[in-house]
């Protein structure tokens, strides 16, 4: 089965954004904050926007800035 933490990656490395409303929907991923954190732990860049939807409720929607991570200090040739 697949982490929530690779769904998150994969739905941000194919769709290229991603809000609570769409993680929990599809994903059943409650956590999103702490997905993204995760990701951004990791070197994946990340934007958060604060956007308002039809009704004028306010939401983040989470954009992959770039799907490269930095490589780790551990990996960089010496």
């Amino acid at each position: 089965m697949m982490s929530q933490y690779q769904k998150i990656l994969n739905h941000l490395i194919d769709v290229g954004s991603i809000s609570f409303v769409e993680a929990n929907d599809l994903y059943r991923v409650r956590s999103l904050p702490r997905r993204i954190a995760d990701l951004r732990e990791n070197g994946f860049q990340i934007k958060s926007e604060w956007k308002k939807d039809r009704l004028g409720q306010r939401y983040v929607r989470y954009t992959l800035v770039d799907a490269m991570p930095p490589p780790l200090a551990s990996e960089m040739p010496s």
